[in-house]
């Protein structure tokens, strides 16, 4: 094994509603942040949640100095994890902010924001917020790359293998997945494609129930699911063993067999 190349990577997946009042969001990121993991994902927009479809979201913007991110900092270090999370940041249009993924831990502090906006399914989420540059943000966590996307996102397989690409061995997906018809199904059945398709472990922390679709999930690169939420509020765990990933890239050797 290489020095920096960590032969497990234990993952906390905290499926969890946010609500209206950042102050309690932000408490609660202490309340819920588990003190034996590696990496802990936290779902999309948890800082202060969407509200009613199409509201203006402007005055929850914060920079990603602002308390949000601090306190997600001072969580990781205190348990001595990396947290992943969402929040609204501002931007060059103070009508419309970012959605974006603070990381922070010991060795880790990176934004990441979110490129594919959700103008599908009855929705405007560009009305309100701003695309980031597509550019893919993989950063190191205990050893392990990981690559960064929401949502949204997931629905564009070039987004992943963007992030593959640029080293990913894990891909993070922290999202707000909307309920409806067929969108369990989807969910499950994108992070399983993306998973396989790039031989990586996809780990995704979802909304509950009843707005959201819930089923948060760990998925090895061999389309395997090694760990699932159900709708309601939860904590899933899963460990991440390096000699999977490995072996999944000998056995499918996908990548290497690209001819483009």
């Amino acid at each position: 094994m290489e020095p920096d190349r960590a032969d497990v990577m234990r993952v906390a997946l905290v499926q969890e509603a946010s609500g209206l009042e950042p102050d309690a969001n932000r408490a609660r990121l202490d309340a819920l942040t588990p003190d034996d993991t590696d990496l802990v994902v936290w779902p999309e927009a948890f800082a202060r949640d969407f509200g009613e479809a199409g509201s203006d979201v402007s005055a929850y913007a914060e920079p990603v100095t602002g308390p949000f991110a601090t306190e997600a900092a001072r969580v990781a270090e205190a348990r001595r994890t990396t947290i992943v999370a969402g929040q609204f940041e501002t931007s060059h249009d103070p009508a419309r902010p970012f959605n974006t993924l603070v990381v922070r831990g010991a060795a880790t502090a990176a934004a990441y924001r979110k490129v594919h906006l959700y103008d599908s399914f009855g929705y405007r989420e560009s009305d309100r917020l701003v695309a980031g540059d597509p550019a893919p943000v993989v950063v190191t966590v205990g050893g392990w790359q990981v690559g960064l996307m929401t949502c949204y996102d997931l629905r564009f397989p070039e987004m992943a293998r963007l992030l593959v690409d640029a080293g990913a061995e894990v891909v993070v997906v922290p999202a707000a997945w909307v309920a409806g018809e067929r969108k369990v199904d989807h969910w499950r059945t994108l992070l399983r494609a993306r998973a396989i398709e790039n031989t990586v472990f996809v780990v995704a922390a979802g909304q509950p129930a009843p707005r959201y679709s819930g089923h948060s999930m760990a998925v090895d690169p061999l389309g395997d699911v090694l760990a699932e939420a159900g709708e309601a509020p939860e904590v899933v765990r899963a460990t991440l063993h390096r000699e999977v990933l490995d072996e999944a890239r000998r056995t499918n050797p996908s990548l290497r067999n690209r001819r483009l």
